[in-house]
C-alpha cells in the first residue's frame, strides 16, 4: 500500500480557503461576541486574496495532484479564479450594516441575520437584536467551508472526490438558507426544502458513480474514457450511470426539470446567501459538469447531447415565460436564474475548446452581474426590514437615482443588451452552439431572450417612470462593504461588454482538460 503523494504547492488555493474555514470555528469558540464579526471578516477576506494570490502563481500550470484525484490546468485555475473573485464581495455582502432611516431622522442598524421585530430606535429590542446579530457570525465559516468545496468541485478528475466536494459545498449552503430572522418560518422552509431535494439529488449522483464504477471498474475521469473507447457496445451500465449522474449536476446549476428549489430557496434565504448561491454555486456546478462531459464521457456524446439539448430547450422557455408572472424581485432574478441555466448549458453542449471557453466567459460575466443584482435588492426597506414585493419597487428611480440606474444596468446585462457582459456572454455561447451544430438551440435561445427582456424592461419602468406611493420602500444608505460590491459588478459588467476580447482570450487558453 503506497502513501499517497499530496502536492501541497498545487493544493494552496483550496488548503487555505479550508484553513481559513477551520480558524473561524476556532474564533467562534473563543473570540468575544463583539470582536467576532471584524475578526471573521478580516480572515474570511484575507484568506481569499490569499487563494486569488495561489491562483495566480500556478497560471500555466498542467499537473495533477493527489494520486491523479485532483487536476491543475486551465479550466480549473479560471473557474477555481472566478470562484474566489466573486467569493470576495459576496463575504463583504454579508458583513453587511446597513443604516436605515426610520422617521424624525432617527437611524437604526439592521442586517440580513437578525431579528427586525423592533422599529423603536435605541429601544432595549433592538440592542438585543444587534446583539444577536453580532453574536451570529457562524455565517462566515460556513461560507468558507462552502467556497472551498466549490474549489474542489471543478477541479475533481473522480467521481468520488466529486462527490465529497459536492457534499461539503451543500452542506454549509442547507444551513445558511436558514439563518433569516426577519422571515423565519419562510427561510426554514426554504433551508428544508433545499436539503430535501439535495439529499435527493446527491443519491442519484452516488447512484451514477456506482453505475458507471461498475461498468469501467474505475471512478477516474480519464479511466471511465477508456473504457467507453475500447468498448463498441454493451453500455446501459454507462448510459444509466451519466442519466443518474446528470441529475445530481443539473439540480445543482437548477435546469428543468429539477428547478423547482431555486425560487423558494432563493426568495426565502436571506439575500447575501441568495446571491453567494446564484454565482459561486453555479459557476463550481457548471465546471464540474463541463469536466465530466469533456473528459469521461465525450465517447458517448452522440447518447447524451440530445438529451442536454432537450434540457437547455426547455430552461430557456420556462424561465423565461414564468419569470413574466413574478410578484417579487427575487422571485423574479430566480426565474431568471433558471433561463441563465438554458443559456449556458447551450455552450455546453458545443464541448470543445469553443464551448468550454465560452461557458467560461459566461459564467464569469453572469456572477458579477448576478451579486450586484442582489445586493442593490439588500437595499430595498422598510421599518420592518427588506422589501422585495415588485409593486413596492414602483417610484424607486425618483428617490434614488443613482442606484436604480444600477440595477436598471444589471436587468439590461441579464437581458443581453449590448454594451454590456451578458451580450458578450449569450453572443460566445450561441456562437459556439451554432459552430457545433446546435441552430435550432441558437434560435430559441434568442427567442426566449426577447422574451426575458421583457420582464427586465418592466421593472426598469416601473422604477422610473411610475410616481413613488406611500409603499414605495426606501433604499437605505449601505456600508463602505456593500457599496465596493456592487462598484466591483458596475466595474466588471461594463468593461466585459465593452472590452471583452482580453477576457475571451485568457478563457481560450485556458480551454483545454489535461
Amino acid at each position: 500500500m503506497t502513501t499517497p503523494d499530496v502536492q501541497y504547492g498545487l493544493l494552496a488555493p483550496m488548503l487555505i480557503v479550508f484553513a481559513v474555514a477551520v480558524l473561524g470555528v476556532l474564533v467562534e469558540a473563543f473570540v468575544p461576541p463583539r470582536a467576532r464579526r471584524a475578526t471573521h471578516l478580516g480572515l474570511a477576506l484575507g484568506g481569499l486574496v490569499a487563494a486569488l494570490a495561489a491562483i495566480l502563481g500556478l497560471v500555466g500550470t498542467e499537473a495533477s495532484a493527489m494520486s491523479g484525484a485532483v487536476a491543475i490546468d486551465g479550466p480549473t485555475l479560471f473557474l477555481q479564479g472566478t470562484i474566489v473573485l466573486v467569493s470576495i464581495p459576496a463575504i463583504a455582502l454579508m458583513a453587511e450594516r446597513t443604516v436605515a432611516v426610520t422617521g424624525a431622522g432617527a437611524e437604526r442598524r439592521i442586517d440580513s441575520f437578525t431579528s427586525q421585530a423592533s422599529t423603536t430606535p435605541g429601544s432595549v429590542a433592538e440592542k438585543e437584536a444587534i446583539d444577536a446579530g453580532v453574536a451570529q457570525t457562524e455565517v462566515f465559516p460556513l461560507a468558507m467551508f462552502a467556497i472551498g468545496g466549490m474549489l474542489l468541485f471543478p477541479a475533481s478528475t473522480d467521481l468520488l472526490t466529486m462527490f465529497v466536494a459536492l457534499e461539503v459545498l451543500s452542506l454549509p449552503l442547507y444551513l445558511l438558507c436558514g439563518l433569516a430572522r426577519r422571515r423565519r418560518l419562510l427561510s426554514q422552509e426554504a433551508a428544508l426544502k433545499y436539503f430535501l431535494l439535495g439529499a435527493f439529488s446527491s443519491a442519484f449522483f452516488l447512484f451514477g458513480v456506482a453505475f458507471l464504477y461498475g461498468y469501467a471498474g474505475t471512478v477516474r475521469l480519464d479511466g471511465i474514457a477508456d473504457a467507453i473507447a475500447v468498448d463498441g457496445q454493451g453500455r446501459s451500465l454507462a448510459l444509466i450511470g451519466t442519466a443518474l449522474l446528470a441529475v445530481g449536476l443539473l439540480f445543482k446549476v437548477g435546469a428543468v426539470p429539477f428547478h423547482s428549489w431555486i425560487p423558494d430557496v432563493y426568495q426565502g434565504a436571506p439575500t447575501p446567501v441568495t446571491a453567494l448561491m446564484a454565482t459561486v454555486t453555479k459557476v463550481a456546478a457548471f465546471g464540474a459538469i463541463l469536466r465530466i462531459f469533456g473528459m469521461a464521457l465525450p465517447g458517448l456524446e452522440s447518447s447524451w447531447r440530445p438529451m442536454l439539448w432537450v434540457v437547455a430547450i426547455a430552461t430557456m422557455v420556462l424561465g423565461s415565460v414564468v419569470a413574466v408572472t413574478q410578484t417579487d424581485v427575487k422571485r423574479m432574478l430566480a426565474y431568471s436564474s433558471v433561463a441563465h441555466t438554458g443559456f449556458i448549458l447551450t455552450g455546453v453542449t458545443a464541448l470543445g475548446n469553443s464551448g468550454v471557453s465560452a461557458t467560461m466567459f459566461y459564467l464569469l460575466a453572469y456572477a458579477f452581474s448576478t451579486l450586484g443584482g442582489f445586493a442593490i435588492i439588500g437595499l430595498a426597506r422598510d421599518e420592518r426590514g427588506e422589501v422585495s414585493d415588485l409593486e413596492r419597487w414602483a417610484g424607486i428611480g425618483r428617490r434614488s437615482p443613482l442606484v436604480a440606474a444600477v440595477f436598471g444596468l444589471f436587468l439590461l446585462s441579464f437581458a443581453g443588451i449590448p454594451l454590456t457582459s451578458g451580450f458578450i456572454g449569450k453572443f460566445a455561447v450561441f456562437s459556439a452552439a451554432s459552430g457545433a451544430g446546435g441552430a435550432a438551440l441558437v434560435v430559441v435561445g434568442v427567442v426566449c431572450s426577447a422574451i426575458a427582456a421583457f420582464f427586465y424592461v418592466r421593472v426598469i419602468v416601473l422604477m422610473f417612470f411610475t410616481d413613488p406611493g406611500e409603499r414605495t420602500a426606501t433604499i437605505v444608505r449601505p456600508t463602505a462593504s456593500v457599496s465596493c460590491a456592487i462598484g466591483v459588478s458596475v466595474v466588471v459588467t461594463v468593461a466585459l461588454g465593452v472590452f471583452p476580447q482580453p477576457v475571451l482570450d485568457l478563457a481560450s487558453r485556458a480551454g483545454n482538460f489535461v
